[in-house]
C-alpha cells in the first residue's frame, strides 16, 4: 500500500514529535508544558500531524517473551513468481498469521522478510510449512534465529535537541 507524501514539518512539529517519542504516554497538557507552548497549540499540532499522515498513531508494544513466545526469527522468503496478485495475496496472508510481528516486502535476492515470535522450534517450523510455503508463489525460505533485538534511535534522532 503506497502512502501519500506527508507535508513538511517545521521545527515546532519536530520538537513535539521528539518529545512524544521520548515519552509517548504523556498527556497533551504535560507535553505542552515540557515544550513551553500552550496546550491548545500542542493539541492543534498533534491533530495536524495525524491528519497529514506524519504521526501514524500509537502502538502498544508487548514483550513476546512475557507472553510465552521466547523464540524470535526472521524468515527470508524468495518468490518464484512475481505476479501482483500472487505478491499481494502472500503479503495479505502473512500479516494476519498469528506470531508474525512484521512483514517487509523488499528488493534484492529475497522478496520478503517475516519477523516472527513463537513458543518453540516446532511452532517456527509450522509457520514456515503451514503459512508460507503453502503459497504457490513461494520458491524458497531461509530462517534465521534472532539472538537479541535492540531498537534503533529512530528517524527523529537527527532532529536535534527537543527543548
Amino acid at each position: 500500500m503506497a502512502t501519500a507524501q506527508p507535508s513538511a514539518v517545521d521545527p515546532l512539529d519536530l520538537r513535539i514529535l521528539g518529545a512524544l517519542a521520548e515519552r509517548p504516554e504523556t498527556t497533551v497538557r504535560d507535553l505542552a508544558q515540557a515544550l513551553g507552548i500552550p496546550a491548545s497549540t500542542c493539541a492543534f499540532r498533534l491533530r495536524s500531524l495525524r491528519a497529514r499522515g506524519v504521526l501514524l498513531g500509537a502502538r502498544l508494544r508487548v514483550d513476546p517473551t512475557a507472553l510465552g513466545l521466547p523464540v524470535q526469527a526472521v524468515i527470508r522468503v524468495r518468490l518464484g513468481n512475481h505476479s501482483k496478485a500472487g505478491v499481494d495475496a502472500l503479503f495479505d496472508a502473512l500479516v494476519v498469521t498469528p506470531g508474525v510481528l512484521q512483514v517487509f516486502h523488499i528488493a534484492g535476492a529475497d522478496d520478503f522478510l517475516v519477523h516472527v515470535a513463537v513458543t518453540d522450534a516446532a511452532a517456527l517450523r509450522d509457520i514456515v510449512l503451514e503459512h508460507i510455503t503453502v503459497h504457490d508463489v513461494v520458491r524458497a525460505t531461509e530462517t534465521q534465529l534472532v539472538f537479541e533485538l535492540r531498537e534503533g534511535v529512530g528517524v527523529l534522532a537527527s532532529a536535534g535537541p527537543h527543548d
